[in-house]
């Protein structure tokens, strides 16, 4: 017996992706309480986050729109990942990435900023030590947002601190000097994602008396410490609602206790850590290629030219087609490799690597078609496409460049450091 969905008219992508999951048979079937995260997530972003996007994004560059996370804090979006015995959700890498999907389809700022401060939490949580659990993430879970970041890149060496071989070859990056029962930090990281806003971050400096970054290890620091200041806000071409910056550090004391993975952790625990981002960062860019899609989708439903819609002409049926198959493709493989990294130890380098590799490419192909689709409408801020159309390039910069995941994929392929 044929069961018959009938579909809305004009269906948007998220409401055949919502059917595809309850009606049609897959090989890949989100578990309940995944499909709930995406429901209830789905309805913020379109909700709260939506009705105030292009606003955040006009806002001046430095400002932050504290309500969106207030709101996002209340249905748990900065306690995802928290264990549910202390008042977390107990999402893994799959929930939490099918969570920036929904929030990116709607604005990948607002996926960028609560997925950031998951990323600074991350090494808190992976510690295992009950010492920094305690102290650091209870704050999640009051009533006041707080956020967290992770502070990688340097002044002058970003995806060398990403990639194992070069680390002897990383030059001038932050410095830790061991001194008593505490380390002094002293070095400058830029580009940091929620930098000016959160209450600690996760960061990486390498320690005194080793070549290059060799001696890489991550430490917690709260960055209202005495050395540490916020610098200006980066004027970016999108993602312009959250908010990055370069943050300096200058002779800040950090307690030993505050080292999470013990002196020189840092480059497993980095590994580790990008091949669990890695898919989420892939979501987030199916997110943003889905909602470049849906306004193209309803406008060549809507548009008639030559007394047919446009989604009839053949030129245009193409690109919808097209459009809508990467999506599914880019989508498949970023559940794929969420999947891996929650159920393998270690979580493999190829999965999330590909994903990230090719979701980042689609959302920027999806996200100019769907311009194209629209035209000179495409090509002004009240069809909001333009905007999925700057954002589209920001994922290929944070972690791990196209060049960086060929050379994550090619090792795969060969062999080592799978």
């Amino acid at each position: 017996m044929t069961t018959v969905v009938e579909l809305k008219n004009p269906a948007t992508l998220s409401d055949l992706g919502a059917m595809n999951a309850a009606a049609i048979p897959s090989l890949f079937q989100l578990p309940p309480d995944v499909e709930q995260l995406r429901d209830e997530v789905r309805e913020f972003a379109q909700t709260v986050v939506k009705p105030r996007r292009l606003a955040n994004d006009l806002a001046p560059h430095d400002e932050f729109d504290w309500e969106i996370v207030r709101k996002g804090h209340e249905i748990g979006l900065l306690r995802l990942t928290l264990p549910k015995e202390i008042g977390g959700r107990g999402v893994g890498t799959l929930g939490v990435a099918v969570a920036l999907e929904e929030l990116a389809a709607v604005c990948a700022s607002t996926a960028l900023i609560f997925g950031a401060s998951m990323l600074g939490q991350t090494s808190v949580l992976a510690s295992g030590d009950p010492h920094l659990q305690a102290r650091f993430l209870p704050q999640f879970l009051g009533d006041e947002p707080v956020l967290a970041c992770n502070a990688i890149t340097e002044e002058v060496a970003g995806c060398d601190l990403l990639i194992p071989d070069n680390s002897p070859l990383a030059a001038d990056v932050m410095t830790a000097r061991r001194d008593g029962d505490a380390y002094v930090l002293n070095g400058i990281k830029r580009f940091i994602t929620n930098g000016k806003v959160a209450e600690w971050a996760t960061v990486f400096a390498n320690l005194e008396g080793h070549p290059g970054a060799d001696g890489l290890t991550a430490f917690i620091v709260p960055l209202d410490s005495e050395g540490v200041t916020r610098g200006p806000v980066a004027d970016k071409m999108g993602y312009r609602a959250c908010l990055g910056t370069t943050l300096l550090f200058e002779d800040v004391r950090v307690p030993a206790e505050n080292i999470a993975f013990g002196e020189g952790g840092g480059w497993g625990f980095l590994t580790m850590q990008s091949n669990q981002a890695r898919s989420t960062v892939a979501a987030i860019s199916v997110g943003v290629a889905r909602g470049a899609f849906e306004i193209a989708h309803r406008f060549a439903g809507e548009r008639v030219q030559g007394g047919l819609p446009l989604y009839q002409h053949q030129f245009t049926a193409r690109k919808l087609a097209e459009m809508a198959a990467k999506i599914d493709a880019s989508r498949l493989l970023y559940l794929q490799a969420a999947y891996q990294a929650d159920n393998m130890l270690p979580a493999p380098t190829y999965g999330p690597a590909a994903a990230k590799l090719y979701a980042d490419r689609i959302a920027i192909e999806v996200a100019e078609e769907s311009m194209s689709i629209l035209g000179a409408r495409g090509y002004c801020r009240d069809y909001d496409v333009e905007k999925f159309v700057r954002e589209s390039f920001g994922a290929r910069i944070y972690e791990g460049t196209p060049e960086v995941l060929a050379i994550a994929i090619t090792n795969a392929l060969y062999g080592h450091r799978v």
